[in-house]
């Protein structure tokens, strides 16, 4: 406790205003204003603990992110912005800094991309006799692989789904984009409570054409497409919490041995 805060857990709140992004100099200073109506800043440097050679520089930081303004009367005084006013303020511009940075950065990374895939096509051409299988097992490549062979699935795509899901097929609509452009498309769901958001995706995907049945459970999960190319993805037998690993590969026989499997399956299968 602080006898600037009398009825508040100084150290809980210095430590939440520095889980959302004040340092702790400024979390003190900020919590040591709310408490009084002004100050001086090299007061509010003795009773915020703050080094005098850095309270000003603190209290740019906090006018700036909207936690303190001045007072101008004889002299500079500092006071604080209302809580429900400066909190809010401070993380709506920082998420939109956030959204501005992560908006460029997906530039900078597209551009970058291209530049890249000609060197690593050059350097992968000798990469040896398994060029057509590759493991993933981080859930971010797993699922931009799938939407990449999706997008370009030409003549059918057909699908074993079971939670968990790297992308829900029920909420990517790039399956919806396949089969208006005339793929046929398959999808085996493991037995599994709809919920209402779900029961409207299978009626739009009926609607425009998209075949779904129910098996009460697959061997695994499986992606295939056009009948060569595609990816499997098995449960780590040894991790105690679940984790898929993929097996993508690019292969008429296990194209052809995958769609086997698919087959059986579908013809057990319950319609929904």
């Amino acid at each position: 406790m602080t006898p600037d805060l009398p009825d508040m857990d100084f150290q809980r709140f210095w430590r939440k205003l520095q889980q959302i992004g004040l340092n702790a100099y400024e979390a003190r200073s900020y919590l040591v204003l709310v408490g009084h109506p002004r100050f001086k800043a090299l007061e509010l440097a003795a009773r915020a603990h703050v080094p005098r050679q850095k309270i000003y520089e603190v209290l740019d930081s906090l006018m700036e992110k909207g936690f303190a303004q001045v007072v101008q009367e004889k002299t500079k005084l500092f006071s604080a912005v209302e809580p429900g006013l400066a909190i809010p303020g401070y993380l709506a511009r920082r998420a939109e800094m956030l959204e501005h940075e992560l908006t460029e950065q997906a530039r900078m990374a597209g551009d970058l991309v291209d530049d890249l895939m000609s060197a690593y096509s050059t350097g992968q051409k000798d990469r040896g006799t398994l060029d057509f299988l590759r493991i993933v097992s981080e859930p971010g490549q797993t699922a931009t692989q799938y939407r990449r062979m999706l997008a370009d699935v030409e003549q059918e795509y057909l699908e074993f789904s079971r939670p968990p899901y790297a992308v829900d097929p029920l909420e990517e609509q790039l399956v919806k984009k396949a089969r208006m452009r005339g793929v046929a498309c398959r999808l085996l769901l493991e037995s599994v409570r709809l919920d209402d958001t779900h029961r409207y995706k299978l009626k739009e995907y009926e609607a425009v054409g998209v075949e779904v049945r129910q098996s009460q459970s697959l061997p695994l999960k499986l992606a295939l497409f056009d009948v060569s190319r595609g990816m499997i993805a098995l449960l780590d037998p040894v991790i105690t919490k679940p984790t898929w690993t993929s097996l993508v590969f690019h292969h008429p026989g296990m194209g052809e041995a995958m769609k086997g499997l698919f087959e059986d399956h579908w013809r057990r299968a319950k319609s929904l």
